[in-house]
């Protein structure tokens, strides 16, 4: 189930099935001389049924298969089908067949600057975002997570162990790039930025790019022989500065070394926290915990990316609100029920209420 099946260049899309991944769709698009790609960065492994982008068609637990829209930018034919699937989590039917967007490959490079703390990195993205520029993607990771790519030695440089923020900035000429380049610098050092370097080669902006991928490797080399809880939040862009900045001062005070990376032009953030034994773990529980509640409180998400799986169906009624989740609970009894697809996934129990 990872075959590429359509290519319509001239309508900047592509049809492939569930298990096709995002780089091996960029790389066969790279070696067709098709001037097109997948936009998304997530991890390097992800596939596009994980992400399950613009349209897709599947399988009911009837085993009926049905087909949620064509491939027209737009439609108003009908309920968005679609979406209902998005974030289901496979609880409501398998994706066979998923229709993406594609963009055309612009001139791009990468930019790399240090703050004295997350929430003047944060506060700085805020205001680049505003600007209209030309920002492919900004990251943001902090002084641990610097400190665990110097550690883990597949860098090609020593960097300072500061908070920091990775820009990727994308337009249609290398003379766009520059212009964008000179705001930025403008802008993040007005919030006390330091040392911006942006990469001179497509090699060195590879390079750079390349030491953010590899947050979950690097993060894992800060403590011998720990096992990591991954996990993410997401908030409004303006209340993202103080979700940060809380988190990270939580779990200084609690004991628990994590790393920090956010999506920080759209408000999400991960946090890889590392514990070596019960006692630990349990420490990590709670400070999870406490994150999604503050994320929750922010008017934000427990989990912008991760998905709701288990660990976080318990949040649903909190973030949502009984109502939602009942109506959510309908649907799924309307579509499978006899509960055969990811059983005791996404759907909260009756007894969870609001998680305290």
């Amino acid at each position: 189930m990872d075959r590429i099946l359509e290519i319509h260049e001239a309508d900047s899309d592509l049809v492939c099935q569930p298990g096709a991944k995002w780089m091996d769709i960029n790389d066969m698009l790279k070696e067709k001389g098709i001037p097109l790609f997948f936009p998304l960065d997530p991890a390097p492994g992800a596939t596009i049924g994980g992400m399950l982008s613009t349209g897709c068609s599947g399988m009911l637990p009837s085993g009926e298969v049905i087909k949620t829209r064509r491939r027209s930018r737009k439609s108003s034919a009908g309920f968005d089908t679609t979406k209902l699937f998005i974030g289901a989590e496979g609880t409501l039917g398998i994706v066979t067949e998923v229709t993406i967007r594609l963009a055309p490959v612009l001139p791009t490079t990468v930019a790399v600057v240090q703050f004295p703390d997350v929430r003047k990195a944060t506060e700085a993205v805020i205001e680049v975002m505003n600007q209209g520029v030309g920002i492919q993607c900004v990251e943001l990771v902090d002084d641990l997570f610097m400190a665990a790519t110097n550690k883990y030695g597949m860098s090609k440089r020593k960097w300072p162990v500061k908070d920091s923020l990775f820009f990727k900035f994308q337009g249609p000429s290398p003379a766009s790039l520059q212009e964008t380049a000179k705001i930025v610098k403008k802008i993040v050092e007005k919030h006390g930025g330091t040392g911006f370097e942006q990469a001179r080669t497509k090699q060195e902006a590879e390079d750079l790019w390349a030491d953010r991928k590899n947050a979950h490797y690097s993060g894992m080399s800060l403590l011998e022989d720990a096992r990591g809880w991954p996990t993410d939040v997401c908030v409004p862009v303006s209340k993202l500065p103080e979700l940060v900045y809380e988190t990270k001062k939580d779990l200084a005070e609690v004991g628990i070394v994590s790393t920090i990376v956010g999506h920080v032009g759209d408000g999400n953030f991960h946090a890889l926290l590392l514990f070596r034994n019960d006692e630990e773990e349990e420490i990590v529980k709670a400070a999870v915990h406490r994150m999604v509640h503050r994320a929750i409180a922010l008017d934000g998400t427990c989990t912008g990316e991760h998905g709701v799986g288990v660990g976080k169906k318990v949040y649903l009624v909190e973030e949502l609100g009984q109502g939602t989740v009942e109506l959510m609970k309908t649907v799924k009894r309307a579509i499978d029920p006899l509960g055969l697809f990811n059983p005791g996934k996404l759907y909260p129990d009756d007894e969870d209420g609001d998680a305290k």
